[in-house]
């Protein structure tokens, strides 16, 4: 099968993309379900009874159902959509960090986390006079679990952590960390935004109390992200969007708030979005995990030989470890955003800077860096004109 023609982007054969970590292309089966959605059914869910809000509305609801499935929660009411992974981590900090988290507790991080999983909870923290701890790695880049034993302690009510390092592609051990901090009392976020375009989660045999990703890095549209929450939890945390249909009654002095996920989905949804990303979970799961993490390995080992014989390349890429496919490297001497420049000219996209992981950058004392991150989609030509563009880089600079 020749997946990148199901991508119409690579209709351009000039265009050699390698950032699938910072977002997926969409395949033609995704862009077909937005233009149906609107051609066809475009209504404003549960806010009328006539057939285009019906028709919007069940097709939201078949899109929870379809998320449900493909992490096997217990109830479609545990999904809550939101825009992004960020938005979802955001609306855990405001609705259960600010509720349920007090003066002297101790949030857990990954030092490999993104961003955006680490400044909510300084925030967090902050308001709440909470204390921050940080989970350290082996020398193969993922999480060293005798330093989160030492750490952990019966003060600690969460720990947040990337299932993936979206620098080095490492994959953490999620089952280890949860029953470790499930064994201290701590609940746990799983931020999945890097991981489930490579592999499947199970939240329920895995025992995850939350988890975040973003549909955008899932072959979905963009403005599309889920938060999963066991139910038990979900209840007790308050709003974080306030406006319609997550009311239940309101009066000119109170309000009350609907059952979930409604109570989390103030204002108009993203429909044609849900949609999307209940297309985009078909579709990976037609062409399966087996077959995906094949072509990737394939390429990341093509791709490893490669960089490593041109002799002036440095990656960062840990032996004898789980992970996914991206390679962070750097042309040594030149600057990331230098590199990825001249790469641009060869249609190579790459991804260089910090990564929005500046203490991850910081704990392994690399200033900067390139990531090439491979999709289903990319093929041996790609790492072709990736080399052919390095080597340009080495005439550019005199190396």
């Amino acid at each position: 099968m020749e997946i990148k023609k199901e991508f119409p982007i690579f209709d351009d054969e000039n265009l050699h993309y390698l950032d699938t970590a910072a977002t997926s292309q969409k395949p033609q089966v995704v862009l077909d379900s937005i233009e149906r959605y609107y051609k066809n059914y475009n209504g404003n869910p549960g806010r009328g009874s006539y057939k285009l809000v019906m028709d919007s509305t069940r097709i939201f609801e078949d899109s929870r159902k379809t998320v449900q499935r493909f992490l096997n929660a217990k109830e479609k009411e545990e999904i809550i959509f939101t825009k992004s992974t960020t938005e979802s981590i955001n609306l855990l900090a405001y609705s259960f960090g600010l509720e349920f988290i007090n003066e002297g507790d101790e949030i857990i991080l990954g030092i490999t986390n993104h961003h955006a999983n680490i400044v909510p909870w300084q925030m967090v923290a902050k308001k709440k006079k909470a204390k921050i701890k940080y989970i350290y790695l082996h020398e193969n880049g993922q999480f060293d679990l005798d330093d989160f034993k030492y750490k952990i302690s019966k003060r600690t009510k969460l720990v947040a952590f990337s299932a993936v390092s979206n620098v080095t592609g490492v994959v953490h051990p999620i089952d280890q960390v949860v029953e470790i901090a499930h064994n201290n009392g701590a609940y746990v976020l799983v931020d999945a935004a890097q991981a489930l375009l490579h592999f499947p989660i199970d939240v329920l045999k895995s025992n995850i109390d939350f988890l975040a990703f973003s549909g955008h890095k899932l072959f979905a549209p963009m403005g599309t992200g889920v938060l999963y929450g066991k139910r038990q939890l979900l209840e007790k945390m308050p709003p974080f969007l306030f406006g319609g249909d997550m009311i239940e009654f309101v009066t000119e002095q109170n309000s009350t708030f609907a059952p979930i996920p409604n109570k989390f989905e103030g204002g108009t949804q993203n429909v044609e979005g849900a949609y999307g990303l209940s297309e985009a979970i078909n579709y990976l799961n037609g062409i399966g995990y087996d077959q995906i993490n094949k072509i990737e390995h394939d390429l990341e080992m093509k791709a490893l030989f490669e960089l490593r014989n041109l002799g002036f390349v440095t990656t960062y890429h840990t032996e004898n470890v789980e992970r996914v496919v991206f390679i962070a490297f750097n042309v040594n001497g030149v600057h990331s955003h230098e590199v990825a420049f001249i790469l641009d000219y060869y249609g190579v996209g790459v991804r260089s800077g910090h990564h929005c992981a500046q203490p991850l950058m910081n704990y392994l004392e690399i200033p900067s860096c390139c990531r090439a991150s491979f999709g289903v989609y990319n093929d041996a030509g790609d790492v072709e004109k990736l080399i052919e563009g390095l080597r340009k880089v080495k005439e550019v600079f005199k190396l």
